[in-house]
C-alpha cells in the first residue's frame, strides 16, 4: 500500500468529434478493439441512429437514458477478516458506475446474435433503455449480492 498521495492519474480524454461529448467519446474507445477506432466509431454511431429511429427521441437521450440504467448502485467487495473472505457490500464510486455500466453494455452487445455489431449494440441499448436486457440483468445481479450479504456491512471500513 502506497503511504503517498498517488496524486492525479487521470488523463484527459478527447471529445468524440461528432458530439462533442467525453462520455461518448470513452464509449467509443471501450468499444474499439485492436485500435481501430475509426471502424468503432462507425458502429456507435450506427447504433445511435437505429435507438434514435426506434424510440422517437433524440438518440443523445435515449443512449445515456440506457446509460443510466445500467449504472449499479452498490457492489461486493471482499474482505478478508480473520480466515474467512467475507463480500462485503459497498456503494459504487461515480466513476467505477460509469466504467462498469460500458463494459457490461459492450459484452452483452457482443455476446447477442445479430448480423452486425451495430444491430447488436442498438439492440442492447434498446433493452437497456426498456430496463430488460442482460446488461440489466447484470446490474440486477449484482445488487441481489449485496442485498444477500448485507448482513456482513458492518465489516466494511
Amino acid at each position: 500500500m502506497p503511504r503517498k498521495n498517488r496524486g492525479s492519474l487521470k488523463r484527459d480524454i478527447a471529445s468524440d468529434p461528432k458530439y462533442k461529448n467525453k462520455e461518448i467519446s470513452k464509449f467509443i474507445n471501450s468499444l474499439m478493439e485492436r485500435g481501430k477506432k475509426s471502424v468503432a466509431e462507425k458502429i456507435f454511431y450506427q447504433a445511435i441512429e437505429i435507438v434514435g429511429s426506434k424510440t422517437g427521441e433524440e438518440p443523445m437521450q435515449s443512449f445515456f437514458k440506457a446509460y443510466e440504467n445500467v449504472k449499479p448502485l452498490i457492489e461486493v467487495r471482499p474482505r478478508r477478516v480473520g480466515g474467512a473472505t467475507y463480500q462485503i457490500p459497498t456503494e459504487v464510486r461515480p466513476d467505477r458506475k460509469d466504467i462498469l455500466a460500458r463494459r457490461w453494455i459492450i459484452n452483452a452487445a457482443r455476446t447477442r446474435g445479430e448480423k452486425t455489431m451495430s444491430e447488436r449494440l442498438a439492440l442492447e441499448l434498446l433493452d437497456a433503455y426498456n430496463n430488460r436486457g442482460t446488461a440489466i440483468k447484470k446490474r440486477e445481479d449484482t445488487h441481489k449480492m449485496a442485498d444477500a450479504n448485507k448482513a456482513f456491512a458492518h465489516y466494511r471500513w
